[in-house]
This record gives structure tokens, sequence and C-alpha cells, in this order.
């Protein structure tokens, strides 16, 4: 195999799992871990991914175009299924709580409790539709026009949001820095701005692969957020960084 083919079989693992070893992929195609390296910093410089330490993960920036409908409405990775168990815990009783179209949002639903009575709010119609068989939520889809993913987040969806107001609002970016939430797309960070600034509390779901990361658009500054869901390969300097702006963490375990 070629330099160029076993690269290209690297960066569709890293998209795939999320996260890869260079040991692993030494052995899987029967080359020095040291050329492995090489592989994945000459990816790194090209902006496929970012190296980590024993292996890589995605970069973020690459991702132009909306994710397949099978990654977005799957059972979703280890991070995404770990995060989710812990950001259902923080739901309350007769509470109104945002949870929009985002995979790691849609990985969610499998874990709502039904003993207690509560309301959603959501712009995804896949979220909505999932939600109609639960007896002890009520479902409130904003409208607007129907993206392909199954998202609405034009100017009428934005007017919708701003007629509510939210106890509970689960936020989803591109990626998280010191400048706080970001994303590829000005529309989504106006409308999720919007959903924001009339929640009581924000909670960010953020894998570990979005942590440092900083797109076009911001969404919500640090300072708004009320704490950070992550998981346990998110970076200590980047934790502190985030502790430093008065935004609490937890870190949910893989199982």
């Amino acid at each position: 195999m070629f330099s160029e083919e076993r690269r290209e079989k690297i960066f569709e693992r890293v998209e795939k799992l999320g996260r890869v070893l260079a040991k692993d992929m030494a052995d899987e195609f029967d080359v020095s871990i040291d050329s492995i390296r090489r592989d994945l910093t000459m990816m790194e410089e090209e902006g496929l991914l970012k190296r980590t330490h024993g292996g890589a993960i995605p970069n973020p920036k690459v991702r132009t175009k909306p994710q397949a409908r099978s990654e977005r409405y799957g059972e979703g990775t280890d991070y995404q299924n770990a995060i989710a168990k812990e950001a259902v815990l923080h739901i309350k009783e007769d509470e109104t709580v945002f949870i929009g179209g985002a995979a790691i949002h849609y990985v969610m639903l499998k874990y709502l409790t039904r003993k207690i009575a509560f309301t959603v709010v959501t712009n995804s119609v896949e979220v909505a539709y999932q939600l109609r068989g639960y007896s002890n939520i009520q479902t409130y889809l904003m409208g607007g026009k129907v993206k392909a993913s199954g998202n609405i987040t034009d100017g009428l969806a934005n007017k919708f949001a701003e007629q509510f107001t939210i106890d509970l609002s689960f936020a989803i970016a591109g990626g998280l820095s010191a400048r706080g939430l970001s994303t590829a797309t000005p529309e989504v960070a106006i409308f999720h701005r919007t959903v924001f600034g009339h929640s009581r509390k924000v909670i960010a779901l953020m894998e570990h692969t979005k942590l440092g990361v900083e797109l076009f658009t911001e969404m919500n500054p640090l300072s708004k957020l009320d704490l950070l869901i992550t998981d346990e390969e998110a970076s200590i300097d980047i934790i502190e960084m985030i502790h430093s702006q008065g935004v609490r963490t937890v870190i949910a375990k893989l199982e």
C-alpha cells in the first residue's frame, strides 16, 4: 500500500471512530509506528486531523457539510453516550428544556426519564418525532424552513425562539475556546444565541475533540455558560482555562 492510500485509510478511521492510536494503525497497516507518526504529522499540517498523545482525533474545522443521517441520528460514540447519560440527570420535574438537533441531542433521547413530567422545546423534526411517544413530555417544535438535516434555524425559527422562556438549554457547538462556543454557520449561531439568551440555565455538551477549537461565528461566551459536560479525554489545560472563567465542569466517564 502506498503512503497516500494509507493516509486516506487513516483519515477514514479518524472520522468514523473519533480517535485512533498510532500503535493500532501501525499494526493494522504493518508498518513502523514512526511511519504512522509521520503520516499523522503530515495530515495535521494539511488540516485533516489533530494529533494527540499517542494518536489523532478529527479536526472539526474540516467538516464543511452536514453529517450523514446515519451519523447524526445513530447510536452515537462512546463519548457522546457518556455525556448524554450525565446530561439527562440535570432535568428536573416541570422544567422547560431545549434539546436541539445535533447528534448528541439525539443520543440523549434514549436516556430521558419517563418518571417525571417536563416540557421539551426543539428545532429538530427528528427529535420531535421521537418524543411523540413520551406521555410524560410535552413537546413544542419551532417552525420555519426545514433543512436537509431536519433542523430549523432560519429567521422564522428565531422569532419562535424569542417567544419562549426556557429553564434549561443543552448547548452544542462546533468548538469551545476561551472566546466561548462557536460554529461554522452564522444563521445557526444567531438562532442558538437567541435560545440561550432566553434560558435560565445553559449546559454545554462537548466532546473532547471540540475543546480548544474556534470556528467562524461566535454563539455564546463562556460567561453565559453554567456548566460544561465533557469526557475523560479532555485536555487538563483546557479544563483549567474553563474553570478560570468561572464555568463548572463535569467529566463524564466511559463505561
